[in-house]
């Protein structure tokens, strides 16, 4: 239950420009993984890229 609900607050997705094959961050920001489950078993990540 507590997992559910920080994901909730945090968010489970991202979408984040890229130019020149590199993120298009500003000078604070950053891209973290937070993992709330404390005895969880393998993840898989998957990222999705579309060039327009």
């Amino acid at each position: 239950m507590p997992a559910h609900v920080k994901s909730s607050l945090t968010g489970v997705s991202v979408v984040v420009p890229v130019r020149n094959g590199r993120f298009m961050l500003g000078t604070w920001q950053g891209i973290y993984l937070c993992e709330f489950r404390n005895l969880g078993g393998s993840r898989r990540i998957v990222v999705t890229i579309i060039a327009s």
